[in-house]
């Protein structure tokens, strides 16, 4: 089963909650939402699963007009942040809750809950009460409940949100196994690119009720359409730096100018904003091409296996994402390096910048 939003848009008295969104979710395919808190992630998913009606546009699922739908005439099934159990019940009674509301026979409940388990990895904890388990574990169990109905749609809002580390970075590692396991629809809400990318599938950026760009996360990720895509996209936030390139060079808004080499030296000359995360920024020399920018420490944050470096140069601001323990007291004078060839370049409306065929060419 297909799902199929035309044009659909939700408003609320004077208010738009979404834009106008046109998407198309194959079936068995996984599909991240990806936007920070009130971009419009949850009013989309409430949509697809008829909790809500548009305001304007057409839901189809599976070929039919299903707009106007409630829930419960969908085979849809949902995880929240909140992970909701049964406190009274077993793993085994709160798996099978929905089946036997629906009132399938013993044995299909038996053998579904068991199928749902193994691949949930519950197996061991099925006569243990919710209370009896860790976060991931009750995590889990919401998820098998839902993986159960074998739903047609299965939306999951921010499901390891409020998860510990450890936790967070355990299921993240098996959803993408768990899905690939089922035929389902899955559409998984988020705040984190890094959790987009290791999901994987294809990903919709939303900002103030649009969706930016769709695509396959890998390539929404490496090629954002536009500025606020990439914004999205980055965590630590996108570094910006505004230029102007004229002939072989390009005039920076810090001061200075540099060579216009990597996507600089393909794009016709003018006013710029030069883009580029926190990973691929240096402290330490890069090589010639490389643009630098004089600057001075205001904060160093070091997590353990990396720092992040807070630097200023001027009225510009800047994050260093390095590997391992870099301690630098604030007020120290650094360079800062951009290797122009992982640049993301937007023109003054904000898209992404395009070469002229006979720069392509060169």
């Amino acid at each position: 089963m297909g799902l199929v939003l035309e044009g659909v848009t939700k408003r609320v008295g004077a208010r738009t909650h979404l834009h106008p969104v046109d998407l198309s979710l194959a079936a068995g395919s996984l599909t991240v939402l990806l936007g920070q808190t009130l971009a419009g992630k949850t009013s989309l998913m409430r949509l697809m699963a008829g909790l809500d009606v548009p305001s304007e546009g057409r839901v189809r699922a599976g070929g039919r007009d299903v707009t106007g739908w409630p829930v419960r005439r969908r085979n849809v099934a949902m995880v929240y942040q909140q992970f909701i159990n049964y406190p009274s019940l077993t793993v085994f009674e709160n798996i099978a809750s929905p089946l036997r509301v629906a009132r399938l026979p013993r044995a299909e409940i038996e053998a579904r809950v068991r199928e749902a388990a193994r691949l949930l990895r519950l197996d061991p904890y099925l006569q243990r009460r919710p209370l009896e388990l860790s976060g991931g574990q009750q995590q889990r169990t919401a998820i098998a409940r839902a993986l159960v109905k074998r739903a047609d749609l299965v939306l999951m809002d921010e499901p390891l949100a409020n998860l510990d580390y450890k936790l967070r970075e355990e299921l993240r590692e098996e959803l993408p196994r768990i899905f690939a396991a089922t035929g389902a629809i899955f559409v998984y809400a988020t705040t984190e690119p890094a959790e987009a990318l290791l999901l994987g599938g294809h990903t919709a950026t939303l900002h103030q009720g649009r969706v930016t760009q769709f695509g396959p996360t890998a390539e929404v990720y490496r090629r954002p359409d536009d500025l606020v895509t990439a914004q999205v996209f980055s965590d630590p936030p996108l570094n910006t730096l505004a230029g102007t390139k004229a002939g072989g060079r390009v005039a920076l808004a810090t001061g200075g100018q540099a060579r216009a080499a990597g996507p600089l030296a393909a794009v016709p000359d003018g006013p710029y904003t030069l883009a580029i995360r926190a990973h691929h920024l240096s402290l330490d020399p890069l090589g010639p091409e490389a643009i630098t920018v004089p600057a001075s420490v205001e904060v160093a944050e070091i997590t353990g296996s990396e720092s992040f470096v807070h630097v200023a140069a001027g009225e510009h601001r800047f994050v260093v994402q390095r590997p391992g323990v870099r301690r630098l007291e604030p007020g120290t004078a650094v360079s800062v390096h951009l290797d122009p060839h992982h640049l993301l370049l937007f023109d003054e409306a904000g898209r992404r910048a395009a070469a002229t065929p006979a720069q392509a060419a060169a």
